[in-house]
């Protein structure tokens, strides 16, 4: 009887398919994979292709999401060195680096994701109790330092987790870490607020009397500054005072050797003042200084 040939390719091609779904496998770019012989890894695979194994029971492949994983740590509470209580939650953002790490952790679990996560949900607790444990209150608060003691209370847990995962080699790689919520207990909640008020009423009043001695302390040295202009100005008016005073005494004792000419000389000047400008005069000539254009006056000259 004779086989159609159709029939034998079809045959064929159900071999060949089969063949390949037995001894390859694929791993996507949204995967890694590890390859076990007999039960145990032997070959981490990181990069996405299609691959050849030995067939089940030989050899399995079990694969793994490599793209980042986003959770949420439940909310606990840790204690201030001030004594507050505080309770803290962080988003996480992690994902498989080793697979042959990760497998022998978690691929017991049903969902091999969400045990790894409630293993590092455990860390986390253990973790942001340490660290809130260093830092005060005023330190998870504050805006004074533009965020900076924030950002580095993250940065510590961040580092403590990670350090617990090194250790543990779990082949887990923590990609980003940030505090999501702070709560206080409503038990202590007014008190802190109390508190807090307290201390920005003494922050305040600080920065008022500094303020307050910055001013006087401004003030006394303008008052010094002024008197010492004015000492200095009049230093120099008893100088100029002297000095006139000595020119004067020289004067007098020249015009009290001739009298005359010292009354000429003054009621000279008064006329030269009236006739600094072009003017027409109307005058007596007996009243000073016009007098000068009488008769004795021009004897006076002559002598």
């Amino acid at each position: 009887m004779r086989r159609n040939p159709l029939t034998l390719v079809i045959g064929l091609l159900l071999i060949v398919i089969f063949g390949l779904l037995l001894f390859t496998f694929q791993v996507r770019t949204t995967e890694v994979a590890v390859v076990t012989t007999f039960g145990k890894p032997t070959r981490p695979i990181t990069e996405p292709n299609l691959y050849f194994k030995w067939p089940w029971p030989i050899q399995k492949v079990w694969t793994f999401d490599r793209r980042v994983q986003n959770f949420e740590d439940r909310l606990s509470e840790g204690l201030t060195p001030d004594g507050f209580a505080l309770l803290t939650s962080v988003y996480v953002g992690w994902k498989v680096s080793d697979p042959t790490a990760f497998f022998p952790r978690f691929a017991g679990s049903a969902d091999p994701i969400a045990a790894a996560e409630a293993r590092l949900d455990q860390w986390l607790d253990t973790a942001k109790k340490a660290v809130v444990g260093k830092h005060a209150l005023a330190d998870f608060l504050s805006t004074s330092d533009n965020g900076a003691a924030f950002l580095g209370i993250e940065k510590e847990i961040l580092s403590a987790i990670q350090s617990q995962i090194q250790t543990n080699n779990l082949g887990l790689q923590v990609e980003f870490l940030g505090l999501k919520r702070l709560q206080l207990p409503e038990s202590v909640s007014q008190s802190v607020f109390d508190r807090m008020t307290s201390e920005r009423k003494r922050l305040a009043e600080r920065f008022q009397s500094e303020g307050e001695a910055e001013a006087q302390r401004i003030r006394a040295d303008a008052e010094r500054r002024a008197a010492e202009t004015l000492a200095d100005a009049e230093s120099k008016a008893t100088q100029i005072k002297g000095t006139g005073v000595a020119e004067a005494a020289k004067s007098l004792a020249v015009f009290q050797q001739n009298p005359e000419l010292a009354s000429f000389l003054f009621r000279l000047n008064a006329l030269e003042g009236a006739l600094k400008e072009r003017s027409t005069l109307i005058f007596d000539q007996h009243t000073s200084p016009f007098n000068l254009f009488g008769a004795g006056s021009t004897n006076l000259l002559n002598k």
